[in-house]
């Protein structure tokens, strides 16, 4: 792996474990009650995930039209995006992990934000003010019940869990398919690429339409005492579940959907 690949890796790496980390901000939301100020923040985090994708577009277009100049083999440039989607799930996995400890944090955060009202003084308070020691403070670990729990009602229902998965899935290899579809096919790599977008957007549309909806109508139903926060935390989990089950999908949807990108931008 070369010093290209690792930094577009790492900024995969850093992508999705900010969109993993985001959870963590809904559970925060309960402990203090502050559910708008949780919302406000959860959806920041969000967006700076689900858009920072597309920031990885010129480094790999780079990446590939060097590949192409140079007679680089298809297979060679298809094992880049190979690691570039382990690095996904493996931040997937490292942000599960995390969460815990990041609850603790936001909660400290969701309260700073309350009174200052502020994203960039939130950033600061965090850098030079002590937030990075706390961060030291409340590390802690998953606990077992959350995941022996998980046969437990978990009020997020098997069709929301899969769309989950298939949004996370498409999201997650919209822009590495159309990318790859350039190198199958130099000759329309342009038009390939421009329909990430459309692959993007459109997973992105089910998050924000359905899955996200459902997770605030969840959190109220917390505060009204309808559910208890057990039972969120399990929908939590199952649903960060699905979110690294969609990078694994990933992997085996690159070169299909790199295949009906070629087909789609001939046919324009």
């Amino acid at each position: 792996m070369d010093k290209q690949l690792f930094l577009i890796c790492a900024l995969t790496f850093i992508i999705h474990i900010i969109g993993t980390l985001a959870y963590s901000v809904r559970i925060a939301g309960i402990r203090t009650r502050r559910i708008a100020v949780s919302l406000a923040l959860f959806s920041i985090l969000m967006l700076l995930s689900r858009t920072s994708n597309s920031f990885l577009g010129p480094f790999l277009a780079k990446r590939v039209e060097t590949g192409i100049d140079q007679h680089v083999a298809a297979d060679v440039l298809l094992l880049d995006f190979r690691w570039l989607l382990l690095s996904a799930s493996l931040a997937t996995i490292l942000g599960a992990i995390l969460i815990p400890t990041f609850q603790r944090t936001f909660c400290r955060a969701v309260e700073h934000f309350q009174v200052h009202r502020s994203v960039p003084k939130l950033l600061l308070h965090a850098v030079f003010k002590g937030g990075l020691s706390y961060l030291k403070t409340s590390a802690s670990l998953p606990k077992p019940a959350n995941v022996t729990g998980l046969r437990q009602k978990s009020g997020v229902s098997i069709s929301m869990t899969a769309m989950n998965v298939i949004a996370t899935a498409l999201w997650t290899v919209g822009v590495f398919a159309a990318l790859y579809a350039g190198v199958l096919e130099p000759s329309v790599r342009v038009t390939s690429s421009t329909l990430s977008s459309i692959i993007n957007g459109g997973a992105t549309i089910m998050m924000a339409v359905f899955i996200d909806p459902h997770m605030s109508g969840m959190t109220d139903d917390v505060i009204e005492g309808k559910i208890e926060e057990s039972q969120f935390r399990r929908a939590v989990v199952w649903l960060v579940g699905s979110r690294l089950a969609g990078t694994v999908i990933a992997q085996f949807l690159l070169v299909p959907s790199a295949v009906v990108i070629v087909g789609v931008a001939n046919q324009l």
